[in-house]
C-alpha cells in the first residue's frame, strides 16, 4: 500500500515511483511528485505508543499510463496524515483532505487500485503488515480509470 499526499506542475519532478503492471493499476503506472511542504509533529504517549501528525499543502502529481501514454495531473491540496503505532507493533494511519491511496493485491481489499481521496480514509496496518481500509467517505476519483 503507498500513500500519497496531493495532488500537476511544469516543474522537474522532485521523485519519480515506477509500479508495475498489476501492483496499482493494470498497466505500469508512473507517478511524477513535485513539492509538498509538510509540517510534523510526533507525540509520545506514557504507555509508549506513538502517533505522527504531519500536515501542509501535498505534493503535485502527475500520473502516466506507461502503455499508453495517458497522463492524469493532481494540483497540490491540503491534507492531514496521522499515524498511531501502538506498543504491539499495529498501526492505524488516518488521512483527511487530499490524498492518493494506492491499494497493492496483497490489500484489503486488495488491489490494484489508485484513487483520489477527497475526504477521509482510515487503514489499519498489522504486525505483519496487512494494510486494511476500515472507513473511507468523501469523494473519490479512479485514477487507473482516467488513465484508461
Amino acid at each position: 500500500m503507498l500513500t500519497l499526499l496531493v495532488g500537476s506542475s511544469a516543474a522537474a519532478p522532485t521523485s519519480t515511483i515506477d509500479l508495475d503492471a498489476g501492483v496499482a493499476c493494470s498497466f505500469p503506472l508512473r507517478i511524477d511528485i513535485t513539492g509538498g511542504p509538510q509540517v510534523t509533529k510526533t507525540f509520545t504517549a506514557a504507555d509508549g505508543s506513538v502517533r505522527v501528525l504531519s500536515a501542509g499543502k501535498g505534493s503535485d502529481l502527475v500520473f502516466t499510463n506507461l502503455a499508453t501514454g495517458a497522463t492524469y495531473a493532481l494540483k497540490g491540496n491540503g491534507t492531514v496524515s496521522w499515524t498511531r503505532v501502538d506498543t504491539s507493533g499495529s498501526t492505524r494511519l488516518t488521512f483527511s483532505g487530499h490524498n492518493v491511496v494506492i491499494y497493492f493485491p496483497t490489500d484489503v481489499p486488495a488491489g490494484p487500485s489508485t484513487t483520489l481521496v477527497v475526504g477521509k480514509e482510515v487503514i489499519a496496518v498489522d504486525s505483519s503488515g496487512t494494510f486494511t481500509r476500515l472507513a473511507r467517505s468523501g469523494t473519490t476519483t479512479d485514477i487507473c480509470a482516467a488513465l484508461s
